[in-house]
């Protein structure tokens, strides 16, 4: 068996070791350009890593292995792989013959053009975790400009907390799929916005539980939209987030789609994975069973 590994940044190929213990496997470094070139891929990195090889792993379809190492591993997190530890023992299961390999779904965002129409130029871009538009997106900006050690310890929440009482909330449209038309589009949402997260995960910014229904295979997006209110309200909502208690506060939206569709009065940044995508107006959607996985075995 042909195994690949992807180092992030900040990992070492010391940490590779312990997944070398099987002497009849042939190891190769970097991301393979075909799929005679490996049988699996190792990846050590956070979401942000994973995020930027998405295409090919997808254009590869080999099972992958996520070891988190990032300072945001909430994809790892989705797999249950928790820890270096989690990531080892599935690894051991799949040498073993253990068939602990899951196909899961990844989000995909599609910049749209003034008619509404997909821009052709730009194509589609796909992510594991989650997409958003609004406050998220400017605590996403503020998080990656923090030194790495901070980011990994609290830094999104750190960066979200600061940016609670600056930011102003914006007009914004969504649609969402009504049948099974791709073209069909049915008006879900139209007021003045704080935030909007379209999740294929429940977690995003380091464990904030934003979508806390999401599951990673369903074929679904989680739409959460948090609506204009005062920033003390808004920052007495965040610490809810993380235990996905902020659903029944008053302001909060939650709904699921097979795909939507974002405007808003004036461009707007749209992250994904904590990463920088395009601005809107977007189409967003699920691509079912997109990624093969290697999971613990109990998964």
């Amino acid at each position: 068996m042909r195994a690949a590994a992807i180092l992030g940044l900040g990992c070492s190929a010391k940490a590779l070791k312990r997944f070398q213990s099987e002497s009849s496997l042939e190891w190769r470094m970097g991301m393979p350009v075909s799929r005679d070139e490996a049988d699996v891929i190792l990846i050590f990195g956070g979401d942000g890593t994973i995020h930027h090889h998405l295409a090919q792993l997808v254009k590869l379809a080999l099972p992958v292995l996520v070891v988190p190492s990032g300072s945001g591993n909430d994809f790892a997190r989705a797999l249950e792989l928790r820890s270096f530890r989690d990531s080892l023992n599935a690894w051991n299961q799949f040498v073993a013959g253990a068939g602990n390999i899951r196909p899961v779904d990844l989000g995909t965002i599609t910049p749209m053009g003034a008619d509404g129409t997909s821009d052709a130029v730009s194509g589609s871009r796909y992510f594991s975790c989650i997409a958003g538009v609004g406050l998220d997106t400017e605590v996403a900006r503020r998080a990656n400009g923090l030194p790495r050690w901070l980011r990994g310890k609290g830094g999104y929440a750190l960066s979200f907390a600061s940016s609670i009482f600056n930011f102003a909330p914006f007009p914004m449209k969504v649609f969402t799929q009504n049948g099974s038309s791709a073209d069909d589009w049915l008006s879900r949402s139209d007021q003045p916005t704080m935030l909007a997260a379209f999740a294929n995960t429940p977690h995003y910014g380091g464990g904030m539980k934003i979508a806390p229904r999401a599951k990673i295979y369903d074929g679904l997006l989680d739409v959460c939209i948090v609506g204009a209110m005062n920033p003390f309200k808004l920052f007495c909502l965040f610490p809810t987030v993380y235990g996905g208690k902020h659903l029944g506060i008053r302001g909060v939206e939650y709904f699921q789609s097979a795909g939507a569709r974002i405007e808003t009065e004036h461009p707007l940044d749209v992250y994904a994975d904590g990463e920088y995508v395009c601005r809107t107006p977007v189409e967003i959607g699920i691509q079912p069973a997109a990624l093969k996985v290697v999971v613990p075995s109990a998964s």
